[in-house]
């Protein structure tokens, strides 16, 4: 197993002075234990899909991807126990098998479940809130190698920080998450006037159980989403294998990545071929099982920047964003993807008291995006917003603490249970700042 390492998207490095492969709880707490002894940190390395280097190992890495799958499953409560290196695909086709279903998800699948929490993915929906509020126990690794369980009645507040720790309390060995009985969900895509989505953007939000839109910098339409559980028993009508085909493999992937490498190689035809992707978007309805319609396949590369914001906030941020992004002195290729979220009590999470939207923005790999970037995050934080843990950002410790009621307590938690910090990284170092004394 190579002791380098990069992310996704290509934004992060690392080189680990050993990485392990444990194939048990026990082997992961002789890992621990292994790194303290040797004066080394440990941490997870997960699948990489942070843009941030909250994933990165320099001392001894763990690669769990053979600590995997169902531990255990309540059909009646709908409790599920997955040992932490399954990725989220592996464990939607586990539970699709069990007659069982995550309530929502994000849009890729490629994570662990451990690293998805832990950095707070999310989905969208005004009444759902991310990964980490699915989670009702956790087993970890501590520091001192010992392994604890924690939920909200053991443990409450390693649980309360645990849940979405960024990896800084401990290595999580098992998570326990409420499913729910397998659903199908009817989808919606379709273009719109963005001025109308924006216009409409509570009514479509309170009518929909999971409703997001895209929007192109330089052009006048929004692809929206609408997603809708339809009632218990609803058999699943998808789109054919070949419109699937070419819909999702030829025109989402193969020729938007086209259009993306004639925009990167000549920048002066980005703003007509974003209008012209925006102008081709096509309705498309049909209904399946839950996870195969959250999730999408995603070929074409970016690095992306995403905030959480209140969301009386949004039309105003938007509206900045419109009247400021054309102005850049470079072009930007990949739309603005919306969403929205409840609040939530998980300490850490970009939710945490407020009904939130989220607003993300990409950048194809290998165009500029660092003025973009910003720009973006200028306008985000204006509107009092946090960071997604895991996209690309410039927020430290001491401007964080300012935007989440619960920093300190997290701080104190690991102190803790981390009072060396064992489970550091220089990211770790940046947002949540030395170990408190």
């Amino acid at each position: 197993m190579t002791r380098a390492w990069r992310n996704w998207a290509d934004t992060e490095r690392a080189v680990a002075a050993e990485v392990r492969l444990p194939r048990s709880v026990a082997e992961i707490a002789a890992a621990v234990t292994a790194a303290a002894e040797s004066g080394l940190t440990v941490r997870a390395r997960g699948s990489g899909h942070s843009f941030t280097a909250v994933g990165a190992a320099h001392g001894i890495a763990l690669d769990l991807s053979r600590w995997t799958g169902i531990i255990a499953a309540d059909r009646e409560t709908g409790l599920v126990t997955v040992r932490s290196g399954t990725t989220l695909g592996a464990l939607n086709a586990d539970l699709d098998r069990l007659g069982l279903a995550m309530t929502n998800l994000g849009d890729i699948d490629a994570q662990t479940v451990s690293g998805a929490i832990s950095t707070g993915t999310h989905g969208t929906g005004a009444r759902f809130g991310g990964l980490a509020t699915q989670v009702a126990g956790l087993e970890l690794v501590l520091a001192d190698g010992s392994v604890v369980t924690c939920s909200a009645d053991e443990r409450p507040d390693l649980f309360a920080a645990a849940r979405l720790g960024l990896g800084a309390l401990g290595v999580i060995t098992a998570v326990t998450l409420r499913a729910e009985p397998a659903f199908t969900l009817s989808a919606v895509e379709r273009p719109e006037p963005l001025d109308d989505v924006i216009d409409g953007l509570d009514e479509h939000c309170a009518a929909n159980d999971h409703f997001e839109f895209y929007w192109f910098p330089y052009a006048a339409k929004a692809l929206t989403k609408r997603n809708n559980r339809m009632p218990a028993g609803s058999a699943p009508r998808p789109l054919g294998p070949v419109r699937r085909f070419i819909e999702y493999e030829v025109m989402e992937n193969a020729a938007f990545g086209a259009l993306c490498r004639i925009g990167r190689a000549v920048p002066g035809l980005v703003r007509p071929i974003n209008r012209f992707s925006a102008s081709v978007l096509s309705e498309r309805s049909y209904q399946d099982v839950s996870h195969r319609v959250f999730v999408t396949t995603r070929k074409v590369r970016f690095v992306e920047s995403e905030y959480a914001i209140p969301r009386e906030a949004l039309k105003d941020v938007l509206a900045e964003l419109r009247r400021r992004v054309p102005a850049l002195a470079d072009p930007v290729m990949f739309p603005v993807e919306v969403r929205v979220a409840a609040a939530d009590d998980v300490w850490l999470s970009t939710a945490y008291g407020r009904d939130s939207a989220y607003l993300a923005a990409h950048q194809f790999v290998g165009m500029p995006y660092r003025e973009y970037f910003a720009l973006f995050e200028a306008i985000a934080r204006a509107a009092g917003g946090r960071p997604h843990w895991g996209k690309m950002h410039t927020m430290d410790a001491d401007a964080l603490a300012e935007r989440y009621p619960r920093f300190a307590d997290f701080r104190r938690v690991r102190s803790d249970v981390d009072p060396g910090g064992l489970f550091r990284n220089p990211y770790t170092d940046r947002v949540l700042g030395p170990i408190a004394d």
